[in-house]
């Protein structure tokens, strides 16, 4: 349980990361996932990465500059641009539905205008679920620019796209519906300069 912790990435750049074990039964036909960074990096860096045998960017939450998130689905991406936070803890969620191929993204309890992106698709279920870097091959294959360097915290991911309500919860961090990756009972390994830490401030 890391309720009211985070994972800390102390080096820039860095080649450390945590791997996420995720109990998934099926290919996923949606998805959410949402988690809370804090950072004063301004190179582009990967926050969340789940890579299949078949696709390294299955799923992929990438901040490639200020300003600006991608949420990867099966190789193709889709950009949302935000105003700049000032340096505070940005809390993002992004949802895909196979059946519209809409995909939805949350920054800090709002949403944006909705994208369409890889309609029909299905996410490979046998994943290598990574954070703090970016996969190019499966489980591997990082480039230590693309890494995360700062604090991490409230990671989930659903196997359904989260109603607004359920969104809006996962910012305020109250009662979140089961989740194949929970905060609070994450099963993960820390693979080098990686410490676990209680958080400083809400």
């Amino acid at each position: 349980d890391l309720y009211r912790k985070v994972f800390v990435f102390r080096k820039d750049p860095s080649n450390a990361y945590v791997v996420l074990r995720a109990k998934l039964e099926q290919p996923l036909q949606n998805f959410t996932v949402c988690l809370r960074s804090y950072t004063d990096l301004t190179r582009p860096y990967s926050l969340f990465s789940y890579a299949t045998k078949a696709q390294d960017n299955e799923i992929l939450l990438l901040k490639p500059k200020p300003g600006e998130y991608r949420l990867y689905v099966g190789g193709k991406f889709v950009t949302f641009r935000v105003p700049e936070g000032g340096r505070d803890w940005e809390h993002v969620c992004a949802s895909w539905e196979s059946a519209t191929g809409i995909a939805e993204f949350w920054l800090n309890g709002k949403p944006w205008p909705r994208k369409g992106l890889q309609r029909g698709y299905t996410v490979g279920a046998e994943a290598a679920i990574l954070l703090g870097q970016e996969q190019d091959t499966f489980g591997g294959g990082f480039d230590v620019y693309n890494s995360f360097s700062g604090e991490l915290a409230d990671v989930y991911l659903w196997d359904v796209g989260l109603s607004p309500d359920k969104m809006r919860a996962a910012y305020q961090s109250l009662r979140l519906p089961p989740a194949v990756l929970a905060w609070k009972s994450l099963s993960y390994e820390v693979k080098g300069d990686v410490v676990v830490k209680p958080r400083l401030r809400e």
